[in-house]
């Protein structure tokens, strides 16, 4: 089971500029602790035609559309035709793809979404990655950090991958669908194509095309 949560059988690496920081890494969590130094590295090699330096460590696309009153720390990358709608705040440490969405009083801190990622109302995403196209719910939030504060694991059915990591919220497969005001606990690992309900509290693996219920029943997509 543990190939399924390989970074290739989560992601599209062609559908983000991180790919080169991925694709070093059997699971995708391990590049989260060297996100900042790869996004400060690539900043060098960004088209100035297409990309506007916009403050400190901070490139933001000349396509993009970002609200005056987003609060944006570097180092951080926005790309090409995406939004950036009000009151967003990105904390630092961000990679945010083409086309994508970071909504009203949505807070950014350590993360990389990939082209087409939407995150539109309300949204915490901490020490995250989120695939291609994938939709966090209004409300819906990523918990990175234990009650203990001990370190995060990704639970398996009848094991788990110690990650090592103090700081860990989620990864969300390509087109995963996170219902309106649901947590997802540190470790959480979402497959390609998988719908969770509204109001759900998630934690561990949940595989690709799998509809996560009520009442934590998982079911395959027919």
């Amino acid at each position: 089971m543990m190939n399924r949560l390989h970074t290739k059988n989560l992601l599209d690496l062609s559908k983000t500029l991180a790919a080169p920081l991925l694709a070093r890494f059997d699971f995708p969590w391990q590049a989260l602790a060297e996100i900042g130094e790869f996004i400060k590295e690539l900043m060098n090699m960004l088209p100035p035609e297409v990309y506007d330096n916009a403050g400190e460590g901070i490139y933001i696309a000349k396509t993009a559309e970002v609200a005056k009153t987003a609060d944006i720390t570097g180092p951080c990358i926005i790309g090409e035709s995406t939004q950036v709608r009000p009151g967003a705040f990105i904390r630092g440490n961000v990679l945010v793809g083409a086309g994508a969405v970071v909504g009203n009083s949505t807070e950014l801190k350590n993360v990389i979404l990939f082209d087409g990622v939407q995150a539109p109302h309300y949204n915490y995403l901490g020490d995250s990655i989120l695939g291609y196209k994938s939709h966090m719910g209004a409300g819906a939030i990523t918990s990175n950090l234990k009650n203990d504060k001990s370190p995060v694991s990704v639970k398996l059915p009848d094991n788990k991958i110690e990650t090592g990591l103090k700081k860990f919220g989620a990864v969300l497969g390509d087109f995963a669908e996170i219902g309106c005001n649901t947590v997802l606990a540190p470790g959480t690992v979402i497959g390609r194509h998988t719908d969770i309900y509204p109001l759900s509290f998630v934690r561990g693996y949940i595989p690709q095309d799998s509809i996560f219920k009520t009442g934590a029943e998982v079911v395959k997509k027919i």
